[in-house]
């Protein structure tokens, strides 16, 4: 067995830690970048991202090498119909929905459900692909106090834009919040996440100057790279906007400004 085999049978384990989560086949290529790169585990006071450890189709050949993995969920099937629109519960939008999830990436989406998500913070998960919204999901928005539709995006340029797109994109009402959730370059700088490459775009206005500088190089942060307990734990405490004590935080201005994923996982 090569060094690249027996990395990504760490991977493989690490990846699924703790309890067996289900993960995508991205999340699993992050790890191994991790394992056999781990800058996550230089400070986050300096910010960076690092290029892929190894090649993508590296990856898929080790991958077929290993064969079945328990917890490897499999790719997405393209949404055959709007979710929502058919339920066995004919009272179910005579109900108020204070939060949902819109995901970008919609294996992420499927994870986030596959490792019960909607039912711990009680917030309805949708993918991109899943949109617009039901008539009736919209409906139950709207019979909320402050309901708040909250967006998961990878760190790149059409990442950042998603939260401003998705009102029309889900056609959410007007009087329904929408809040962006991450990833942002400088969530990914702070937690040292592998990056990857495309064209150069025009950076969005709103941004630091370093991120301003990363995306105009044509970077880009997937939130797959997020290992998948901590974008569990910390996608549940911001749908449900649950904060972490004092004790938990000896510095909170220097966490503040961390920002996404920046909170202990204790």
């Amino acid at each position: 067995m090569n060094v690249l085999d027996r990395a990504l049978r760490v991977a493989a384990e690490r990846v699924a830690e703790p309890g067996g989560l289900r993960f995508t086949e991205r999340q699993l290529y992050y790890e191994l970048c991790r394992v056999l790169r781990p800058a996550h585990r230089v400070p986050r006071r300096w910010a960076f991202t690092v290029a892929p450890a190894v090649p993508y189709p590296r990856f898929r050949a080790a991958l077929k090498r290993l064969g079945p993995l328990p917890g490897l969920l499999p790719p997405v099937e393209p949404a055959r119909r709007q979710v929502g629109r058919h339920t066995r519960e004919p009272d179910l939008f005579d109900y108020g929905l204070p939060r949902l999830l819109v995901c970008e990436s919609d294996a992420i989406a499927n994870m986030l459900r596959a490792n019960g998500v909607p039912m711990e913070s009680a917030c309805p998960v949708f993918g991109a692909a899943e949109l617009p919204l039901a008539d009736g999901v919209v409906g139950m928005l709207g019979r909320a106090e402050r309901p708040t539709v909250y967006a998961l995006h990878d760190a790149s340029v059409p990442g950042l834009a998603l939260p401003a797109r998705l009102r029309r994109l889900a056609a959410v009402p007007e009087d329904v919040r929408v809040a962006g959730i991450g990833l942002r370059p400088r969530h990914a700088g702070a937690l040292h996440l592998t990056h990857g490459r495309g064209p150069a775009v025009p950076p969005p206005s709103g941004v630091s100057p370093w991120e301003r500088d990363w995306l105009a190089r044509g970077r880009f942060t997937e939130v797959a790279a997020v290992r998948p307990a901590s974008l569990l734990r910390t996608v549940h405490r911001l749908v449900r906007d649950v904060r972490p004590t004092r004790a938990r935080i000896p510095d909170l201005r220097g966490a503040r400004e961390t920002g996404f994923l920046s909170w202990p996982s204790a």
